[in-house]
């Protein structure tokens, strides 16, 4: 008679499940409130302290570390392992049925409660939520790519929900001993043990493919496919269990220490954008994350979506919310807000002075850099006011009061800087619906990598930051700069890498005049940017995201009344395209560097 070992915390569907294989002939082994729950259902477990001739120690935390068990899950079909297992008496276990301790809620629950208490102690203020709906439940709580085996492709199950436990509430004086207790040792154990056979064993973790096992069982035994899909699942449940605890122990070390403290530093998690890692084809490449909110929609109404928060990677670099920060207030932040605020928080970031750059559909529409953020904002605005109306401004200084009454007319969605000022936040408060989001500037500093869905897989690539050390650029034309074309050329090449491709910028001194990009040829992308210029395009410095196949767009520049680019060259025209710049009078820089962004 087969042997199911059954040690669950979860016991939802337990007892129907236990009775169709008790009904296929299948005996139990089992111990504490699991035992119980089958005794009440008639059902009669052997308990596991009986079977292996060890009691439980230490408080039951010791129930199923016994080479009775695992020697009986390891046991191989062959007959020397069914030899050795009988010589000590121990006998072939085909199944086990385990679900883990709720460390994940656990956590949670702890959080909760002290946000709940902070708040009502008047230190903190309560935040708006970052989405248009609820907050997640244990089955939104972890995204990863672990194996499902039902129709229904469900994620990893609830595994609080005890027949027999109170309701699971915020508390805030929870102490680490009972967080601590709440780490599954002897499931964790049990699960790996038979994922690796599972040539022979199945390693069953979720209630909701206890149909499809029970089903199998009934046509007479579980299928190869099956048992390998087990124990993928398996694997990924303990897996995501491990990262959640490491990431408990790193926010908390994190959250310990002071700042004159020194802390060797721990290892981190993958997560995305995460350190460089084994790239070479085979190796494997994970994503391990936590789901912070569902979304009202994605980027229309009829897509569903939802924004997943990575696992803390190391002490010192715990991600918290959106741009690595903190929503401090507005309505609830979207799919396509999240998609802005992080290509504007990419572009303000490179600039070193005050600086504000104006975001909509994912590419600038205005950017300046000044001696002050007034200054920054007044000229970024300049350069497309259209444009601007519904947009994202990110700012990479804390926004003062001045410049939060310069926005005050202006419809926007989102702002993003390090810090508001409170006066600013007063003013901007009357303003319901406009999010305003306390950003973290080392946030990109932290990501090697970014990530995007293509072709049914995952693309990763390195992050783009900027020229390679020791770029070197070189001036090709007849002419020379001069020192407020140098000034200008600079900071358009800084700003171009940040507009989708085909891109050109137009820029006088430290401020955008005019932005093209997002066209499928690159003088149709020079026609847009000196018609937003208009006759703020005379005396301006353009620069280019890639080479010009062709003269034309440096003819339509030079019309416009542009006199100086900056571009990578490497074209098979090259020498086409610089003359035409010598004959109208063009100065020309090469930087040797290509920087598409699609």
């Amino acid at each position: 008679m087969p042997i199911a070992l059954i040690s669950v915390y979860d016991k939802t569907g337990l007892v129907p499940f236990a009775k169709r294989l008790a009904a296929c002939g299948w005996r139990f082994l089992a111990s504490g409130g699991t035992a119980a729950t089958l005794r009440e259902a008639k059902l009669e477990p052997l308990n596991i302290a009986a079977y292996t001739g060890s009691p439980e120690l230490l408080g039951g935390r010791v129930k199923t570390l016994h080479p009775a068990i695992h020697a009986g899950i390891l046991a191989r079909s062959s007959e020397d392992d069914l030899q050795e297992l009988h010589a000590h008496g121990y006998e072939p276990i085909d199944l086990v049925v385990v679900n883990l301790y709720p460390f994940e809620e656990t956590v949670r629950r702890l959080k909760m409660g002290k946000k709940a208490l902070a708040e009502k102690r008047g230190k903190i203020k309560p935040s708006g939520p970052l989405a248009d709906t609820k907050v997640p439940n244990i089955d939104e709580g972890m995204v990863s790519d672990a194996i499902t085996i039902n129709a229904n492709t469900a994620p990893i199950a609830n595994n609080t929900m005890d027949a027999e436990a109170a309701e699971i509430v915020p508390s805030a004086s929870l102490d680490e001993s009972e967080i601590i207790e709440q780490i599954d040792i002897g499931g964790v154990a049990l699960l790996r043990a038979a994922a690796k056979n599972h040539a022979r064993v199945g390693a069953l973790c979720d209630p909701l493919d206890y149909d499809l096992v029970a089903c199998e069982i009934e046509k007479g035994g579980l299928s190869s496919s099956t048992l390998r899909a087990l124990a993928a699942k398996a694997f990924a449940r303990t897996r995501d269990y491990d990262a959640a605890i490491a990431a408990w122990f790193l926010e908390s070390n994190a959250e310990s220490l002071n700042s004159d403290e020194f802390a060797l530093p721990a290892a981190g998690l993958t997560s995305f954008g995460a350190e460089l890692g084994n790239e070479e084809p085979g190796g494997v490449f994970s994503l391990v994350g936590r789901v912070e909110r569902t979304l009202r929609y994605g980027e229309n109404p009829h897509q569903k979506a939802f924004f997943v928060l990575p696992k803390t990677r190391s002490i010192g670099s715990i991600i918290r919310g959106p741009l690595g920060g903190q929503v401090l207030g507005g309505k609830e932040l979207s799919y396509n807000n999240l998609l802005d605020l992080d290509a504007a928080w990419r572009a303000v970031l490179d600039f070193e002075g005050p600086a504000a750059v104006i975001v909509k559909h994912l590419s600038p529409c205005g950017a300046a850099e000044a001696d002050s953020l007034q200054e920054a904002y007044r000229a970024a605005l300049a350069c497309d006011p259209v444009s601007a109306f519904g947009s994202i401004v990110a700012l990479n200084r804390p926004l003062d009061l001045e410049t939060a009454l310069m926005m005050k007319g202006l419809f926007l969605e989102c702002i993003a800087a390090p810090d508001f000022d409170e006066a600013a936040r007063e003013i901007l408060k009357a303003k319901k619906n406009l999010r305003l989001i306390a950003a973290d500037p080392l946030l990109f500093e932290k990501e090697a990598r970014e990530l995007r869905s293509a072709a049914g897989g995952i693309l990763v690539q390195e992050q783009d930051r900027g020229d390679p050390m020791n770029t070197k650029w070189s001036v090709v034309s007849d002419r020379k700069p001069t020192a407020a074309e140098w000034e200008a050329m600079r900071f358009a090449w800084k700003l171009v890498r940040h507009v989708r491709s085909n891109a050109i910028v137009l820029a006088a001194g430290r401020a955008a005049v005019g932005i093209g990009g997002g066209q499928t040829n690159r003088v149709d992308a020079v026609r847009q940017a000196c018609e937003r210029a208009a006759d703020r395009a005379r005396g301006s410095v353009l620069a280019s995201d890639a080479y010009f196949p062709f003269a034309d767009g440096i003819e339509a520049a030079a019309g416009a009344g542009v006199t100086a680019v900056v571009q990578p060259g490497g074209s098979v025209r090259d020498a086409e395209v610089l003359a035409a710049a010598d004959k109208l009078g063009i100065t020309m820089v090469y930087t040797g560097v290509r920087h598409f962004r699609h």
